[in-house]
């Protein structure tokens, strides 16, 4: 018998619940810091990591453009943080009995993909050109799809699926 979602004990599967329920509300909030310093906009993103374009010299700018230092600990932060976080729900998912085959593996493989991605355009963005704004906005819906795509179905194997 293959290990499944539905199949596990009852503590195993609230404990599980739980801890899907707290990820999420980590990651939402994330999402909604995002969206609170970038307006979820491209010009958003590109004032976030390039800083605010001024005309005046004496004026305080709301943004400033990252230096590498804040740039290099962000992207550690994130991609050292979010990888822990997508394994660990690529994990669960991975019992999930409701999703198979290639889109398991994508929905598994696609958000850690993503994050290199996403955290690789900033630089991009801060030191090449702020266009990439657009590769950064694919790749992180991608990431935050998969992830809630993961987190739903789990979550509805753990919770609503008997054995």
């Amino acid at each position: 018998m293959t290990l499944k979602l539905k199949n596990l004990d009852k503590h195993l599967k609230l404990f599980l619940a739980v801890y899907l329920f707290t990820l999420t509300a980590g990651v939402s909030i994330g999402v909604l810091f995002v969206r609170h310093t970038t307006h979820m906009s491209t010009e958003g993103v590109i004032e976030r990591f390039n800083g605010s374009q001024s005309g005046d010299d004496f004026e305080i700018k709301e943004t400033y453009p990252k230096p590498v230092s804040e740039l290099i600990i962000t992207t550690h932060n994130h991609i050292l943080g979010l990888s822990f976080v997508f394994f660990t729900v690529g994990l669960i998912f991975y019992f999930n009995s409701v999703i198979g085959g290639k889109w398991k593996i994508f929905f598994m493989a696609e958000p850690l993909i993503s994050l290199l991605i996403s955290f690789g355009s900033i630089w991009l963005i801060r030191f090449y050109n702020p266009s990439f704004v657009y590769l950064t906005f694919i790749s992180s819906l991608l990431m935050f799809a998969s992830f809630y795509v993961m987190v739903a179905v789990s979550f509805f194997e753990i919770c609503f699926i008997k054995k």
